[in-house]
């Protein structure tokens, strides 16, 4: 039988605190019947109000929700509450209904018929005649980024500071249309800088980096291996997972999963999920993507250690992996962090092998919350040594801490540093 997950695994899947709220309220043994579960997924059927019942069942292979009621939140407070009810063990195990054996079937018939799209799609990619055609387009696009480029530092900045979206969003659509979406992302992202204070220089330093990276697709030839991936994959040049789990470099460790944050851009929401190695020290990136109407893998819970195999992708400075094999439960456990000086030498190292790198992980060992003059947050460290934050809130953060010493962990940026999790020595892991 499958492991059954604790409730904050659960309420991680809440796509707001409301429906987490909700779910608590409905997550009651009398308001469900008919309810069981095997080792793919958990099913029953709630009272609503009136005479409606919703039936709800989930896949926890992914996880993945049906519910028969009208909410447009995935997953929806029934099943959340259900999955809770089973999280608290009040769930036993029984035979699958029709029903919900129905709706398994066709999600694994869909998946199969996706996998089968995804190895046409990559042999299609691997072709010779398909991948010169691609790198004949994309150095086109990156010899009229160049120009570009060019173009608006002869020009000067100063006109960015009044210039529409449209100056950066149709040169990220040229790139798109040359099939260099990695660029584009970067290029569109630039019309927030000069909305922001000390923009001239922020600016100037992105649009360096941007060349930076045309010169060395251009001779990409002459990069040794690692970095002409990592060039590769900023331009846009993806890998197949069933590549990197293939020939991937592959890291066996004992992992913290140290910190978690989601982004929306259109209508796909991005989950990185942060590790770092007991063993190796080593950082790792799991990404996952969501869109609307799904939901994340929830297997890596910040605050727990996993015993598992990782498989890198290539590239100079390897970070992003996806997880090859796990062995055991994982455990709550508090990380091992390092000194803010230990940190920086870190990430000079990581930068000097990846001058693009946009963000870095950061495990910080008893550090305390400070404040300068001007009312900046920082955190030090028994050295002295600071770092600034950048949070919204820090409330929940002096809480925990009391003006004590803390491991936190969070993303390093060159604005300065953001926290996603915290441990104190008397306290489990909290969420940033």
């Amino acid at each position: 039988m499958r492991e059954r997950w604790g409730r904050e695994q659960v309420a991680g899947l809440a796509p707001d605190a409301a429906s987490a709220k909700a779910a608590g309220g409905i997550a009651k043994p009398a308001r469900w019947g008919r309810s069981g579960c095997d080792d793919e997924a958990v099913w029953g059927e709630c009272q609503g109000s009136g005479t409606s019942v919703y039936r709800t069942c989930a896949d926890l292979t992914e996880p993945a929700f049906r519910c028969t009621c009208p909410s447009r939140k995935f997953p929806c407070k029934h099943g959340l509450a259900l999955l809770f009810l089973w999280a608290d063990s009040v769930v036993d195990e029984g035979p699958r209904p029709g029903w919900v054996a129905e709706w398994i079937e066709e999600r694994r018939e869909r998946a199969g018929r996706a996998a089968d799209r995804r190895a046409a799609t990559a042999a299609k990619a691997r072709d010779p005649k398909t991948v010169e055609r691609r790198e004949r387009r994309v150095g086109d696009g990156l010899a009229e980024l160049d120009q570009w480029l060019r173009d608006q530092v002869a020009h000067g900045l100063a006109q960015a500071e009044k210039a529409p979206y449209r100056l950066w969003d149709d040169a990220a659509r040229r790139l798109v249309d040359a099939q260099a979406g990695g660029l584009a992302g970067q290029v569109k992202g630039l019309a927030a800088v000069p909305r922001r204070p000390g923009w001239p220089d922020r600016l100037l330093e992105e649009y360096a980096l941007l060349r930076l990276l045309v010169r060395a697709y251009q001779r990409r030839g002459e990069l040794p291996e690692g970095l002409r991936e990592t060039v590769r994959s900023r331009v846009g040049f993806t890998v197949a997972q069933e590549d990197v789990l293939g020939g991937g470099e592959r890291v066996r460790d004992r992992w913290w999963v140290t910190g978690a944050r989601d982004t929306a851009q259109d209508l796909l929401t991005t989950r990185r999920v942060w590790l770092r190695g007991r063993r190796t020290g080593r950082p790792a990136l799991v990404l996952s993507f969501a869109a609307p109407g799904t939901s994340f893998d929830t297997s890596l819970v910040v605050g727990t250690e996993v015993d598992a195999e990782l498989a890198f992708y290539p590239g100079s400075q390897p970070l992003r992996a996806l997880v090859a094999e796990r062995f055991g439960a994982a455990g709550a456990s508090m990380p091992a962090g390092t000194s803010v000086q230990a940190f920086l030498d870190e990430h000079a190292a990581a930068l000097a092998r990846d001058p693009w790198l946009d963000r870095w992980p950061a495990t910080l060992e008893s550090v305390r919350l400070a404040r300068a003059e001007g009312g900046d947050l920082y955190v030090v460290d028994g050295a002295g040594d600071a770092l600034p934050l950048r949070m919204g809130d820090p409330w929940r953060l002096l809480a925990l801490s009391g003006g004590g010493p803390v491991t936190m962990a969070g993303e390093w940026r060159p604005r300065g540093l953001s926290p996603l999790a915290a441990w104190h020595e008397d306290e489990g892991a909290v969420i940033l």
